[in-house]
Protein backbone atom coordinates (compact mmCIF):
# COMPACT_ATOMS: atom_id res chain seq x y z
CA UNK A 1 0.00 0.00 0.00
CA UNK A 2 1.22 3.48 -1.22
CA UNK A 3 2.34 5.65 1.98
CA UNK A 4 0.28 8.55 0.64
CA UNK A 5 -2.98 8.88 -1.64
CA UNK A 6 -2.74 11.45 -3.94
CA UNK A 7 -6.53 13.53 -4.62
CA UNK A 8 -7.15 16.10 -7.21
CA UNK A 9 -7.17 19.24 -5.85
CA UNK A 10 -7.01 23.02 -7.08
CA UNK A 11 -5.95 25.91 -5.05
CA UNK A 12 -7.75 28.88 -5.53
CA UNK A 13 -8.62 32.60 -4.42
CA UNK A 14 -12.12 33.09 -4.63
CA UNK A 15 -12.77 36.56 -3.68
CA UNK A 16 -10.24 37.79 -0.46
CA UNK A 17 -10.53 34.05 0.59
CA UNK A 18 -8.59 31.20 -0.51
CA UNK A 19 -8.44 27.46 -0.31
CA UNK A 20 -8.27 24.24 -2.30
CA UNK A 21 -10.87 22.79 -4.27
CA UNK A 22 -12.19 19.22 -4.91
CA UNK A 23 -15.21 17.91 -7.03
CA UNK A 24 -17.16 15.94 -4.91
CA UNK A 25 -16.69 12.63 -6.88
CA UNK A 26 -12.54 12.82 -5.83
CA UNK A 27 -13.43 12.55 -1.86
CA UNK A 28 -14.74 10.03 0.49
CA UNK A 29 -18.35 10.02 0.13
CA UNK A 30 -19.13 9.47 4.10
CA UNK A 31 -19.13 12.64 6.39
CA UNK A 32 -16.60 11.46 8.98
CA UNK A 33 -13.67 10.27 6.27
CA UNK A 34 -14.13 12.87 4.26
CA UNK A 35 -13.30 15.82 7.10
CA UNK A 36 -10.42 13.61 7.91
CA UNK A 37 -9.25 13.93 4.49
CA UNK A 38 -9.95 17.74 4.73
CA UNK A 39 -8.23 18.67 8.21
CA UNK A 40 -5.37 16.47 6.66
CA UNK A 41 -5.11 18.70 3.35
CA UNK A 42 -5.53 21.33 5.13
CA UNK A 43 -2.51 20.88 7.82
CA UNK A 44 -5.36 21.57 11.19
CA UNK A 45 -5.07 21.52 13.52
CA UNK A 46 -2.03 23.28 13.48
CA UNK A 47 -1.61 27.33 13.79
CA UNK A 48 1.13 27.66 11.00
CA UNK A 49 -0.81 24.62 9.42
CA UNK A 50 2.86 23.78 8.63
CA UNK A 51 1.94 20.04 7.41
CA UNK A 52 -0.76 20.98 4.85
CA UNK A 53 -1.73 23.72 2.21
CA UNK A 54 -3.68 25.87 4.82
CA UNK A 55 -2.57 30.00 5.00
CA UNK A 56 -2.86 29.95 8.98
CA UNK A 57 -5.18 32.21 8.72
CA UNK A 58 -9.11 32.05 8.51
CA UNK A 59 -9.00 33.24 5.15
CA UNK A 60 -6.72 31.11 3.95
CA UNK A 61 -8.39 28.22 5.69
CA UNK A 62 -11.05 27.02 3.33
CA UNK A 63 -12.67 24.38 1.20
CA UNK A 64 -14.78 24.33 -1.90
CA UNK A 65 -16.42 20.69 -2.74
CA UNK A 66 -18.34 20.68 -6.41
CA UNK A 67 -20.12 18.87 -8.45
CA UNK A 68 -22.78 18.55 -11.22
CA UNK A 69 -26.66 18.63 -9.57
CA UNK A 70 -28.99 16.33 -10.41
CA UNK A 71 -31.86 19.10 -9.58
CA UNK A 72 -34.01 20.66 -12.29
CA UNK A 73 -32.73 24.30 -13.44
CA UNK A 74 -29.83 23.99 -11.24
CA UNK A 75 -26.27 23.69 -12.98
CA UNK A 76 -23.90 22.97 -9.89
CA UNK A 77 -23.61 22.01 -6.10
CA UNK A 78 -21.17 23.50 -3.54
CA UNK A 79 -20.61 22.34 -0.22
CA UNK A 80 -18.30 25.32 1.48
CA UNK A 81 -16.34 24.59 4.61
CA UNK A 82 -14.45 26.47 7.28
CA UNK A 83 -11.53 24.96 8.75
CA UNK A 84 -9.41 26.63 11.57
CA UNK A 85 -5.69 26.66 12.02
CA UNK A 86 -5.84 25.40 15.27
CA UNK A 87 -8.47 23.53 15.80
CA UNK A 88 -10.05 20.22 14.33
CA UNK A 89 -13.32 22.06 13.08
CA UNK A 90 -14.64 21.33 9.71
CA UNK A 91 -17.90 23.87 9.74
CA UNK A 92 -20.13 23.71 6.94
CA UNK A 93 -23.28 25.36 8.35
CA UNK A 94 -22.60 29.00 7.16
CA UNK A 95 -21.91 30.15 3.34
CA UNK A 96 -19.08 31.45 2.26
CA UNK A 97 -19.51 34.59 -0.93
CA UNK A 98 -16.24 34.55 -1.62
CA UNK A 99 -15.47 31.56 -2.39
CA UNK A 100 -18.85 31.04 -4.19
CA UNK A 101 -16.70 33.07 -6.70
CA UNK A 102 -14.20 30.19 -7.74
CA UNK A 103 -17.03 27.84 -7.62
CA UNK A 104 -17.71 28.20 -11.73
CA UNK A 105 -14.31 28.79 -12.63
CA UNK A 106 -13.57 25.35 -10.66
CA UNK A 107 -15.81 23.48 -12.46
CA UNK A 108 -14.97 25.13 -16.09
CA UNK A 109 -11.13 24.20 -15.40
CA UNK A 110 -12.40 20.47 -14.47
CA UNK A 111 -14.82 20.24 -17.03
CA UNK A 112 -17.55 19.31 -14.81
CA UNK A 113 -19.61 22.00 -17.62
CA UNK A 114 -18.99 23.66 -20.61
CA UNK A 115 -18.27 27.36 -21.28
CA UNK A 116 -21.30 28.70 -23.20
CA UNK A 117 -19.64 31.65 -25.08
CA UNK A 118 -17.94 34.63 -24.12
CA UNK A 119 -19.51 34.78 -20.85
CA UNK A 120 -20.99 31.82 -19.19
CA UNK A 121 -23.72 32.23 -16.54
CA UNK A 122 -24.54 29.18 -13.98
CA UNK A 123 -26.67 28.39 -11.71
CA UNK A 124 -25.11 27.41 -8.54
CA UNK A 125 -27.19 25.73 -5.22
CA UNK A 126 -25.12 26.39 -2.21
CA UNK A 127 -26.01 23.06 -0.53
CA UNK A 128 -24.64 24.90 3.20
CA UNK A 129 -27.81 26.69 3.52
CA UNK A 130 -30.35 25.99 0.06
CA UNK A 131 -28.96 29.41 -1.29
CA UNK A 132 -29.15 29.90 -5.04
CA UNK A 133 -27.25 31.94 -7.50
CA UNK A 134 -26.48 32.92 -10.86
CA UNK A 135 -23.08 33.42 -11.20
CA UNK A 136 -20.94 35.00 -14.63
CA UNK A 137 -17.75 34.12 -15.62
CA UNK A 138 -15.72 35.07 -19.00
CA UNK A 139 -15.35 32.80 -21.05
CA UNK A 140 -13.65 33.66 -24.20
CA UNK A 141 -12.66 30.74 -26.69
CA UNK A 142 -14.03 28.63 -24.50
CA UNK A 143 -11.79 28.61 -21.56
CA UNK A 144 -11.73 30.77 -18.43
CA UNK A 145 -10.19 34.43 -18.48
CA UNK A 146 -8.47 35.39 -15.47
CA UNK A 147 -7.09 38.91 -16.45
CA UNK A 148 -9.03 41.99 -16.34
CA UNK A 149 -9.86 45.81 -15.21
CA UNK A 150 -12.10 44.39 -12.45
CA UNK A 151 -10.35 45.42 -8.61
CA UNK A 152 -11.74 44.33 -5.09
CA UNK A 153 -10.20 45.68 -1.81
CA UNK A 154 -8.20 43.37 -0.07
CA UNK A 155 -6.88 42.03 -3.56
CA UNK A 156 -3.60 42.90 -5.08
CA UNK A 157 -4.20 44.13 -8.74
CA UNK A 158 -6.88 43.61 -11.06
CA UNK A 159 -8.56 40.46 -12.44
CA UNK A 160 -11.80 39.47 -14.85
CA UNK A 161 -15.30 40.16 -12.94
CA UNK A 162 -16.88 37.17 -11.73
CA UNK A 163 -20.92 38.79 -11.33
CA UNK A 164 -23.09 37.22 -8.97
CA UNK A 165 -26.94 37.55 -8.73
CA UNK A 166 -27.86 36.28 -5.23
CA UNK A 167 -31.74 34.96 -5.48
CA UNK A 168 -32.53 34.61 -1.98
CA UNK A 169 -30.26 34.66 1.07
CA UNK A 170 -32.89 36.00 3.79
CA UNK A 171 -32.53 33.97 7.00
CA UNK A 172 -29.74 31.77 5.28
CA UNK A 173 -28.68 29.74 8.68
CA UNK A 174 -31.11 31.18 11.06
CA UNK A 175 -34.59 31.29 9.16
CA UNK A 176 -35.58 34.36 9.21
CA UNK A 177 -33.92 37.99 8.02
CA UNK A 178 -34.54 38.86 11.98
CA UNK A 179 -34.25 35.62 13.64
CA UNK A 180 -35.21 37.11 17.21
CA UNK A 181 -38.49 38.96 16.00
CA UNK A 182 -36.88 42.36 17.24
CA UNK A 183 -34.67 44.66 14.68
CA UNK A 184 -32.76 45.34 18.20
CA UNK A 185 -32.15 43.37 20.97
CA UNK A 186 -30.88 44.31 24.51
CA UNK A 187 -28.09 42.06 26.27
CA UNK A 188 -26.37 42.17 29.54
CA UNK A 189 -23.15 42.48 29.24
CA UNK A 190 -20.64 42.07 31.96
CA UNK A 191 -18.76 45.66 32.19
CA UNK A 192 -21.08 46.56 30.05
CA UNK A 193 -24.61 46.29 31.34
CA UNK A 194 -27.02 47.22 28.70
CA UNK A 195 -25.97 46.45 25.12
CA UNK A 196 -28.01 46.99 21.98
CA UNK A 197 -27.75 44.55 18.83
CA UNK A 198 -29.27 44.21 15.55
CA UNK A 199 -29.02 40.34 14.62
CA UNK A 200 -29.68 39.79 11.25
CA UNK A 201 -29.19 36.95 8.72
CA UNK A 202 -29.10 37.65 5.24
CA UNK A 203 -26.62 35.54 3.84
CA UNK A 204 -24.10 35.46 6.69
CA UNK A 205 -25.92 35.19 10.55
CA UNK A 206 -24.05 38.75 12.03
CA UNK A 207 -24.55 40.32 15.69
CA UNK A 208 -24.43 44.44 14.85
CA UNK A 209 -23.50 46.72 17.10
CA UNK A 210 -22.59 50.06 17.01
CA UNK A 211 -18.81 51.01 18.24
CA UNK A 212 -19.21 53.58 20.46
CA UNK A 213 -21.44 51.25 22.78
CA UNK A 214 -18.50 48.92 23.24
CA UNK A 215 -16.36 51.54 24.06
CA UNK A 216 -14.51 51.57 20.20
CA UNK A 217 -14.63 53.55 17.72
CA UNK A 218 -14.38 50.82 14.22
CA UNK A 219 -11.48 52.79 12.92
CA UNK A 220 -9.19 51.31 14.44
CA UNK A 221 -6.51 49.40 13.56
CA UNK A 222 -7.20 45.53 12.52
CA UNK A 223 -3.98 44.34 14.87
CA UNK A 224 -4.91 46.97 17.27
CA UNK A 225 -8.19 44.75 17.82
CA UNK A 226 -6.79 41.36 17.59
CA UNK A 227 -4.51 42.53 20.34
CA UNK A 228 -7.90 43.89 22.44
CA UNK A 229 -8.53 40.88 24.78
CA UNK A 230 -11.63 43.17 26.69
CA UNK A 231 -13.79 43.88 23.45
CA UNK A 232 -12.65 40.13 22.60
CA UNK A 233 -14.33 38.91 25.64
CA UNK A 234 -17.60 41.37 25.75
CA UNK A 235 -18.30 40.10 21.95
CA UNK A 236 -17.91 36.63 22.87
CA UNK A 237 -20.09 37.02 25.72
CA UNK A 238 -22.63 38.92 23.34
CA UNK A 239 -22.20 36.33 20.32
CA UNK A 240 -23.37 33.58 22.75
CA UNK A 241 -26.32 35.16 23.47
CA UNK A 242 -27.23 36.45 20.51
CA UNK A 243 -26.60 32.81 19.15
CA UNK A 244 -29.10 31.82 21.45
CA UNK A 245 -32.13 34.32 21.42
CA UNK A 246 -31.19 34.00 17.46
CA UNK A 247 -32.38 30.05 17.41
CA UNK A 248 -28.92 28.74 16.83
CA UNK A 249 -28.03 26.76 20.02
CA UNK A 250 -24.50 26.44 21.61
CA UNK A 251 -22.23 28.26 19.03
CA UNK A 252 -19.21 28.14 21.25
CA UNK A 253 -17.17 25.50 18.91
CA UNK A 254 -19.50 27.72 15.52
CA UNK A 255 -17.78 29.90 13.28
CA UNK A 256 -21.05 32.17 13.39
CA UNK A 257 -22.67 34.76 14.30
CA UNK A 258 -20.02 36.75 12.68
CA UNK A 259 -19.56 40.22 15.15
CA UNK A 260 -19.71 43.23 13.39
CA UNK A 261 -18.63 47.08 15.08
CA UNK A 262 -20.52 50.15 13.18
CA UNK A 263 -19.95 53.73 12.70
CA UNK A 264 -20.48 56.44 10.05
CA UNK A 265 -18.61 56.37 6.90
CA UNK A 266 -14.88 57.45 6.47
CA UNK A 267 -14.60 57.49 2.97
CA UNK A 268 -18.20 58.58 1.65
CA UNK A 269 -19.46 55.03 2.01
CA UNK A 270 -22.59 53.95 3.18
CA UNK A 271 -20.94 52.62 6.94
CA UNK A 272 -17.74 52.00 8.46
CA UNK A 273 -16.90 48.32 9.32
CA UNK A 274 -14.70 46.34 11.59
CA UNK A 275 -15.93 42.53 11.97
CA UNK A 276 -15.02 39.54 13.38
CA UNK A 277 -14.94 35.77 12.19
CA UNK A 278 -15.84 35.11 14.59
CA UNK A 279 -12.95 35.92 17.03
CA UNK A 280 -10.34 37.26 14.85
CA UNK A 281 -10.78 40.91 13.31
CA UNK A 282 -11.48 40.73 9.49
CA UNK A 283 -8.92 42.50 7.05
CA UNK A 284 -11.85 43.40 4.50
CA UNK A 285 -15.29 42.36 4.95
CA UNK A 286 -17.05 38.85 4.02
CA UNK A 287 -19.28 39.06 0.72
CA UNK A 288 -22.07 37.81 2.46
CA UNK A 289 -21.32 39.81 5.40
CA UNK A 290 -21.28 42.74 3.21
CA UNK A 291 -24.83 41.77 2.05
CA UNK A 292 -26.10 41.53 5.65
CA UNK A 293 -24.59 44.61 7.09
CA UNK A 294 -25.75 47.02 3.61
CA UNK A 295 -29.97 45.29 4.47
CA UNK A 296 -29.53 46.48 7.72
CA UNK A 297 -28.26 50.23 6.70
CA UNK A 298 -32.04 50.29 4.93
CA UNK A 299 -33.76 49.11 7.65
CA UNK A 300 -35.36 51.93 9.53
CA UNK A 301 -34.51 51.20 13.83
CA UNK A 302 -31.40 48.47 12.96
CA UNK A 303 -28.05 49.52 14.96
CA UNK A 304 -27.11 50.83 11.86
CA UNK A 305 -29.78 53.45 11.76
CA UNK A 306 -28.23 56.55 11.89
CA UNK A 307 -24.74 55.74 11.31
CA UNK A 308 -25.79 54.60 7.69
CA UNK A 309 -26.04 56.96 4.20
CA UNK A 310 -27.94 54.44 2.33
CA UNK A 311 -29.71 56.75 0.04
CA UNK A 312 -28.61 55.09 -2.98
CA UNK A 313 -29.74 50.80 -2.57
CA UNK A 314 -28.18 50.26 -5.83
CA UNK A 315 -24.53 50.90 -4.63
CA UNK A 316 -23.96 50.75 -1.17
CA UNK A 317 -21.06 50.78 -0.09
CA UNK A 318 -19.95 49.08 3.03
CA UNK A 319 -16.65 50.34 4.13
CA UNK A 320 -13.57 48.28 5.80
CA UNK A 321 -10.27 48.31 6.83
CA UNK A 322 -8.75 47.69 3.40
CA UNK A 323 -11.21 49.73 1.06
CA UNK A 324 -14.85 49.14 0.29
CA UNK A 325 -17.11 46.59 -0.71
CA UNK A 326 -20.10 48.24 -2.66
CA UNK A 327 -23.45 46.11 -3.30
CA UNK A 328 -26.49 46.36 -4.76
CA UNK A 329 -29.68 45.63 -3.47
CA UNK A 330 -33.08 45.18 -5.04
CA UNK A 331 -36.15 46.00 -3.14
CA UNK A 332 -39.64 45.58 -3.89
CA UNK A 333 -42.36 48.12 -3.91
CA UNK A 334 -42.51 48.16 -0.29
CA UNK A 335 -38.52 49.11 0.05
CA UNK A 336 -37.89 45.58 1.75
CA UNK A 337 -34.86 44.36 0.39
CA UNK A 338 -35.52 40.87 -2.36
CA UNK A 339 -32.27 40.38 -3.81
CA UNK A 340 -28.41 41.50 -4.08
CA UNK A 341 -25.99 41.32 -6.97
CA UNK A 342 -21.69 42.25 -6.91
CA UNK A 343 -18.67 41.54 -8.38
CA UNK A 344 -16.13 39.53 -7.31
CA UNK A 345 -12.88 38.08 -8.62
CA UNK A 346 -11.79 34.37 -8.57
CA UNK A 347 -7.80 32.99 -9.88
CA UNK A 348 -6.91 29.44 -10.43
CA UNK A 349 -3.37 29.22 -8.38
CA UNK A 350 -1.77 25.72 -8.42
CA UNK A 351 -3.98 22.41 -9.95
CA UNK A 352 -2.50 19.14 -9.08
CA UNK A 353 -3.02 16.56 -6.36
CA UNK A 354 -3.06 16.87 -2.55
CA UNK A 355 -1.25 13.63 -0.42
CA UNK A 356 -2.75 12.79 2.27
CA UNK A 357 -1.35 9.46 4.53
CA UNK A 358 -2.71 6.62 3.64
CA UNK A 359 -3.96 5.94 7.25
CA UNK A 360 -6.40 8.83 7.15
CA UNK A 361 -7.70 7.93 3.82
CA UNK A 362 -6.67 4.64 1.46
CA UNK A 363 -8.66 6.33 -1.56
CA UNK A 364 -11.12 3.94 -1.73
CA UNK A 365 -14.53 4.94 -1.27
Amino acid sequence: MPAQTAVPAMLMRGGSSKGLFFAVDDLPADETARNRVLLAAMGSPDPRQIDGAGGAHPLTSKVGIVGKSTQTGVDLEFLFAQLQPDNDTVDTKPNCGNMLAAVVPFALEKGLIRAQGGATTVRVLTLNTGMLSDITVETPDGTVNYDGDARIDGVPGTAAPVRIRFLDTEGSVAGSLLPTGSIRDVFDIGGIGALEATCIDNGMPMVLVRAADVGRTAYESVADLNADAELKTVLEELRLKAALKMGLGDVSAKNYPKMCLLNRPLHGGAVHTRCFIPHVCHDAVGVLAAVTVATACVMKGSTADGLADAADVSALSVEHPSGEFSVALETDAAGKVSGAALIRTARNLMRGEVLVSASVWDGRK
